[in-house]
């Protein structure tokens, strides 16, 4: 029977490393996903996997159980690639196929598969993507960030809000202005 999280943890805390390796194997495709959709760069989400479980591998004997591992350690998921950006300056894309449904508030609904009957639609829906792609780009760190975990790893609000360590509102405000700034920049495309 499979140990859980907090069963884990207690054993790394007292010194067992194969319980932290587990941990790690259970969320290590996770961060690694969540890296690479922010950087868009393997190399550079391979750093950020990096120095997030090295991260969580200091902090873990100082965990305290006051949220779940997963939400502590996806804050820390967050702050390592905000803290990357910040430190690198330089441009990241973000490669989504996506399109804008007025009903979802705002919202994005992602399509993850394709059928394209010809060329045209292929080579069409390939600029669509650059030109979304350089809209994201345009997006705050923050606003960014949001919108990733929003509309790509499928948090809700509220767990957004625990792992950005902030007020939900905070969260709904900077979503509603990622949001409007992709209408904004992509009104044009269709």
């Amino acid at each position: 029977m499979a140990l859980s999280d907090t069963d884990l943890i207690y054993k790394a805390q007292a010194g067992d490393s194969s319980s932290f390796e587990e941990l790690v194997f259970r969320y290590d495709k996770r961060v690694l996903s969540m890296a690479l959709k922010y950087v868009q760069n393997k190399d550079d989400a391979k750093d950020i996997y990096q120095e997030v479980f090295i991260r969580v591998f200091k902090g873990l004997k100082n965990f305290q159980f006051k949220s779940e591992f997963s939400t502590w350690l996806f804050r820390i998921t967050t702050n390592v690639c905000l803290t990357h950006y910040a430190k690198n300056k330089k441009r990241i894309n973000v490669p989504i196929n996506e399109e804008f449904d007025e009903e979802d508030n705002g919202g994005v609904i992602l399509e993850n598969e394709h059928n394209y009957s010809s060329p045209e639609k292929h080579l069409s829906s390939n600029e669509i993507s650059e030109k979304i792609n350089e809209a994201v780009d345009k997006l705050s760190p923050k606003q960014k960030m949001i919108f990733l975990m929003k509309h790509f790893e499928g948090y809700k609000l509220k767990e957004i809000a625990l792992i950005m360590d902030c007020q939900e509102g905070t969260v709904k405000k900077y979503l509603f202005e990622a949001n409007h700034k992709m209408r904004k920049l992509l009104k044009n495309i269709y």
